[in-house]
């Protein structure tokens, strides 16, 4: 009885450990991208827009790094909603809270391998921490954000939409924010 109990204990301690180790990895993903960083940005905006999101800002956080005076590679993140998803979410006081998780981020970056990266959170695995409605809701955050990276090399390169007159977002045609901020 005595090495059972230890043996639990012990293969508890192991299973803690190893999620300590690969958790991180688990709730983001990247992907290489096949074009620049300013065509990435403006290939996944014209996808968010085709599937029928709203684009609700466009920052650049190495700008302002930069303005501070470090060096860093650089670093987008489009920023995009959709109502139909975050409606429920906000409606109910229990899952308000993941308003935080508003709007959906996806950081287009500069490695030091010279190469440009697209980073998303794994929103499928996220949702399944927090109950059965936030999964569901995640799982077609999940299967839309796959749509925002997928590329057709075929197409020309849309522009990227920076700042728009009016400013905010949140209507699909309205402004985004300017490139800027933390």
């Amino acid at each position: 009885m005595k090495k059972a109990i230890v043996g639990f204990f012990a293969g508890m301690l192991v299973f803690a450990i190893m999620a300590w180790q690969v958790g991180g990895t688990l709730m983001v993903q990247e992907y290489p991208s096949p074009f620049g960083l300013e065509e990435t940005a403006a290939r996944i905006q014209a996808n968010i827009q085709e599937a029928g999101w709203d684009l609700s800002g466009l920052r650049s956080p190495s700008n302002t790094i930069r303005a501070l005076g470090a060096t860093v590679p650089n670093v987008l993140l489009v920023e995009a909603c959709n109502p139909d998803y975050s409606k429920p979410l906000l409606q109910d006081g229990k899952t308000r809270i993941l308003s935080i998780l508003m709007p959906c981020t996806i950081t287009i970056y500069e490695k030091e391998d010279g190469k440009v990266y697209i980073g998303l959170m794994n929103s499928g695995l996220m949702g399944r921490l927090f109950g059965p409605m936030v999964t569901e809701v995640m799982q077609k955050v999940a299967v839309d954000q796959q749509k925002f990276i997928t590329f057709d090399a075929s197409k020309p390169a849309p522009p990227l939409v920076r700042n728009k007159p009016g400013g905010g977002g949140g209507t699909g045609k309205g402004g985004l924010q300017d490139l800027g901020g933390c």
